[in-house]
C-alpha cells in the first residue's frame, strides 16, 4: 500500500525569510529522497488563485530544462515567483521582477540558484580560452559571468574541466547576488529591514540536492545548524554548508 507524505506546510503561507527557507529545505528533501508530493497542482489549487497570487519565495535561476525550481523543491502553483535566464544572468528586467515580488507581493526571501555543469559558464570559460565572443544576445551572457570570472581574479582555467566549470558556477552565483543587492535599492532596503533574505545556493545534477553557498539579510534565514557570523550587514560573506539530503551527495565539491 502506497503511504502519501503531505506537506507539512500545506495551507500556511510563510510569512518570514526563514520559514519559507525552511520549506524549500523540505521540500529539496522530500525530492530527493524520491518522495516528492507534488503538493497544489489539483483543480481546486487552481481556483483558488483565480483571486490572486501569494507565493513566498523568489527563485532567480538558469533556464536550464533540467532545474525546474518548482520540482526540485517540490512545490505546487502559486508558490514560487520564477525568473529564470540563461546563466541566471540579472539585467534590468530581471530586477524590476525580482523588486515586483519583493515590494507588490511581500515575498520574504530571494534565492539565485545556480547549477552544476552550466552550459552558460563553460561558454564563458571558452570564450576566455579562445579570445573570443559569441555572436548574438549570447555575448550578454557571456559578458555577465566574465565579469564574475574577473572579480574572482581567476587565472589559468581549462574549458572542459569539470572542476573549473563547477568552481566558476559557485562563483557565478555569489556574484549575481553581490549584483542584485547593489544594482536594487528596493532589495537592499527590504533585507536590512528584515522583511527579505537573500540566499545563493547550488543544485547538483548527479544527486538534485541544493547547496548553499552564501546567504544574507536575516539571521534565520540559512537554519539553526548554519550560525552568522558576528556581523549583521546584510553581506555575502559568510559560507554555509550543504543543505541536508535523503541519501549522501556525490557530488565532487564539498
Amino acid at each position: 500500500m502506497e503511504h502519501v507524505r503531505k506537506d507539512a506546510h500545506d495551507g500556511q503561507p510563510s510569512t518570514t525569510p526563514s520559514g519559507a527557507w525552511q520549506r524549500l529545505r523540505a521540500g529539496n528533501q522530500r525530492f530527493v529522497a524520491g518522495q516528492a508530493v507534488h503538493p497544489r497542482q489539483d483543480a481546486g489549487r487552481l481556483a483558488t488563485l483565480v483571486a490572486g497570487q501569494h507565493p513566498w519565495a523568489v527563485i532567480l535561476s538558469c533556464a536550464d530544462s533540467r532545474v525546474p525550481p518548482e520540482i526540485v523543491f517540490d512545490q505546487g502553483l502559486g508558490d514560487l515567483s520564477v525568473v529564470r535566464t540563461a546563466g541566471h544572468a540579472a539585467d534590468g528586467v530581471v530586477l524590476g521582477s525580482i523588486e515586483f515580488a519583493v515590494t507588490g507581493l511581500a515575498v520574504p526571501l530571494v534565492v539565485v540558484l545556480g547549477h552544476a555543469q552550466c552550459a552558460a559558464v563553460a561558454a564563458a570559460l571558452q570564450a576566455r580560452a579562445t579570445s573570443t565572443t559569441p555572436d548574438g544576445h549570447l555575448r550578454e551572457v557571456v559578458e555577465q559571468i566574465r565579469r564574475s570570472m574577473m572579480l574572482a581574479g581567476l587565472r589559468g582555467l581549462h574549458p572542459g574541466r569539470q572542476d573549473d566549470t563547477d568552481w566558476l558556477v559557485d562563483e557565478h552565483v555569489r556574484h549575481t547576488c553581490a549584483l542584485l543587492q547593489e544594482r536594487s535599492r528596493v532589495l537592499a532596503e527590504a533585507m536590512r529591514a528584515g522583511r527579505t533574505a537573500l540566499i545563493a545556493a547550488r543544485y547538483d545534477l548527479t544527486d538534485g540536492v541544493v547547496r548553499t553557498l552564501t546567504w544574507a539579510g536575516d539571521p534565520a534565514g540559512s537554519g539553526p545548524e548554519q550560525p552568522r557570523s558576528p556581523d549583521t550587514s546584510p553581506s555575502l560573506r559568510t559560507a554555509a554548508p550543504p543543505l541536508p539530503s535523503g541519501r549522501p551527495s556525490r557530488s565532487r565539491r564539498p
